[in-house]
């Protein structure tokens, strides 16, 4: 999942960075790569505290959230706007205008690509799916954390309207993925995400 999140970083920062003439370019891969970073580390962040249910309603609200307006009230997108700007500000030096500009066109449209991809079911978009956006975060690859649960299969059920019980303990789902992330997350201090980022953007 993190490829295609690079992927969708670069397609939309074609336009708002690369394309702006407010954005040097011998910074166009830094800020590309800062977006890249904000958006993972900004669902690395929420999984590891707690937050898979805010991460889970991001996705399975996507099907009203297709004119982007959904998105931009949503928490998440609005606390990675919010960082990214901060971030191209202090070390950039880019125009406070300008860095909010670039957060609030990318993130947005970066979240709402990756929210109806992953509802999608073109085989064009099969690369997107939950289970591979948690597993990335929790250590766990393409597989579905948190015991195996599909968390596709959840996202089906709720865009589709159908009832999700069928004896499935949330909360049990939420303090394994939770634990999985922390214990992900301390092992990639090492900057290993950071480095792989920052080279795909060169």
């Amino acid at each position: 999942m993190l490829d295609q999140i690079l992927n969708l970083v670069k397609q939309y920062g074609q336009q708002s960075v690369v394309d702006n003439p407010d954005v040097p370019n011998e910074y166009n891969n830094q800020v590309m790569a800062e977006a890249a970073s904000t958006i993972t580390n900004g669902f690395q962040n929420m999984a590891s505290g707690g937050g898979l249910q805010s991460i889970l309603s991001l996705f399975t609200g996507g099907q009203n959230q297709s004119n982007g307006g959904g998105i931009l009230s949503n928490s998440i997108v609005s606390m990675m706007i919010g960082h990214l700007a901060n971030r191209l500000v202090s070390n950039m030096n880019l125009s406070p205008a300008t860095a909010n500009s670039i957060a609030n066109n990318i993130i947005p449209s970066v979240i709402n690509s990756m929210v109806s991809k992953t509802a999608s079911s073109d085989p064009g978009d099969s690369g997107f799916n939950l289970n591979s956006l948690i597993g990335s975060l929790t250590g766990g690859g393409n597989s579905a954390a948190a015991g195996g649960f599909d968390f596709q299969g959840l996202l089906s059920q709720v865009t589709g309207g159908q009832d999700t019980g069928g004896g499935v303990n949330i909360g049990d789902i939420i303090s394994q993925v939770t634990q999985s992330a922390q214990q992900h997350q301390q092992s990639q201090q090492s900057g290993g995400l950071a480095n792989l980022i920052s080279g795909f953007f060169k």
